[in-house]
């Protein structure tokens, strides 16, 4: 039976990154949430900003922690699967990820301690500064990471000897053409995504009747955030439209499923990809409509995907796909906020069960648009790891055989199927606890009620 290492190692590593992108899709968000429910109680001193922030702290650590487990596999698989690819590029993402490691990760563990269990051990505006310091540095987490991405997908700033790529501009490799869009798309979308999980368990403790003034404050002030994101979101995904038009032609004629040059372009709504001969099947289609969307001009010209070699095309089918997926899920939530925004005349959007109802049904929209727009970019740079420089085929180890991945999957896929439904199971048990039973513990850690010493001392034992 021949086993191929090069396609095991690319399933095992979707496997691996596509867990773990719902971890940072979830905590760079909730991390901003709680910074903003901590400053509110820093100025007001309410005492319901504080229950809201306990409550999604504990959230927010379980899910720091399984992303800690999760992220950390992925750079070994780059020494284990992908050594070549290590080897050529080392000069250049090594010292990303180390930035990333002493910025962004140093931060979030050394202040989450003064978030988790300080509350009572420092000043207000010590903790407050805590949960800055704990979102700023997811930021610049998703700072690096994304900072890493792109320039595999728009590299720039570098200088190739002896087959190895070196850094001939750190300013260039690091803001490279496709990073601003990249990074404020990501980013904005992690927060959108957030939002929606935040009005489903607002929606949620609402409907149960049991913290409706928690719920309440969590969907009024979600709502508001999203009203603004959600729109600037579909604003950033057109500009990084018209930069992948420009830096990567193919991976946007893939998106589009467009074969043929075109000018002006349709907009291919629906269509079934057939790559073996270069023709898309059964295509619903509006005529001019791709050209005034991609290109901003009704006579803008698609280039096709037969205008590349063929070894030099991307795969169709899971871009194409993807993409109307992650852009239904993006029109639904846009339709979600404004029938939220429009029910908040009278309080009905708290009244309402088909719209709590509905918020509950869209906690997991953000994450099916996060997945569908990772496949979308990572499958259209294919067949690239450095693209148009350096192919996936000669990124994977030269020694790999198709056991020696097969194996670490398996164990990868039972791992995974252990460790994420038993933090799903301890962050669902501390939403039905709410957020004032979280709130009424009144000491989280602090002074013993008498020093050590004074206490009694076992019969026998030494002092």
């Amino acid at each position: 039976m021949h086993l191929d290492p090069l396609i095991l190692s690319r399933l095992q590593f979707v496997w691996v990154i596509a867990w773990h992108i719902l971890l940072p899709a979830f905590t760079v968000g909730v991390a901003s949430f709680i910074a903003v429910m901590e400053g509110m109680h820093f100025v007001t001193k309410r005492e319901i900003y504080l229950q809201v922030s306990g409550f999604w702290i504990k959230l927010f650590s379980v899910s720091f922690g399984m992303g800690v487990v999760s992220g950390i596999i992925m750079p070994f698989q780059f020494g284990t699967n992908w050594s070549r690819f290590s080897d050529a590029t080392a000069n250049v993402v090594a010292p990303l990820l180390a930035y990333e490691g002493l910025t962004a990760f140093f931060l979030e563990a050394a202040f989450l301690g003064v978030l988790l269990f300080g509350r009572n051990l420092v000043p207000r505006w010590a903790h407050f500064v805590a949960a800055l310091m704990v979102a700023f540095g997811t930021l610049f987490s998703s700072f690096w990471i994304l900072a890493v991405n792109s320039w595999m997908q728009t590299p720039a700033g570098y200088e190739v000897v002896d087959g190895r790529f070196f850094p001939a501009d750190w300013w260039q490799v690091i803001f490279n053409p496709s990073f601003p869009y990249r990074l404020a798309h990501t980013v904005c979308g992690f927060y959108i995504t957030t939002g929606f999980v935040v009005l489903g368990v607002a929606a949620w403790l609402i409907r149960r009747r049991t913290f409706v003034v928690e719920g309440r404050l969590m969907l009024s002030t979600t709502l508001w955030l999203l009203l603004a994101l959600v729109p600037l979101q579909i604003v950033l995904g057109d500009l990084h439209g018209l930069n992948t038009l420009e830096h990567q032609p193919a991976k946007l004629a893939a998106i589009e499923g467009r074969y043929d040059t075109a000018s002006p372009a349709p907009l291919t709504l629906f269509g079934i990809p057939d790559g073996k001969n270069a023709v898309m099947h059964n295509e619903v289609a509006v005529p001019w409509l791709g050209s005034l969307l991609l290109t901003h001009s009704l006579r803008g010209e698609i280039k096709g995907l037969k205008d590349w070699p063929v070894d030099q095309r991307p795969p169709v089918g899971p871009p194409f796909f993807a993409f109307r997926i992650m852009v239904g899920c993006g029109l639904l939530m846009l339709a979600l906020v404004i029938w939220g925004t429009v029910l908040r005349r009278g309080d009905r959007f708290v009244t309402s069960v088909a719209f709590l109802r509905s918020c509950q049904g869209a906690s997991i929209l953000g994450f099916v648009a996060v997945l569908a727009g990772w496949t979308t970019t990572e499958v259209g740079r294919q067949p690239w790891t450095v693209y148009g420089l350096m192919r996936t085929a000669d990124s994977v180890t030269p020694s790999l055989t198709g056991w020696d991945v097969l194996v670490t999957f398996i164990g990868y896929i039972l791992v995974y199927l252990i460790i994420y439904p038993g933090g799903l199971w301890v962050m669902a048990k501390i939403v039905r606890h709410g957020p004032a039973a979280l709130g009424d513990a009144t000491i989280e850690s602090g002074r013993p009620m008498q020093p050590v010493a004074a206490l009694p001392l076992a019969e026998g034992s030494a002092p």
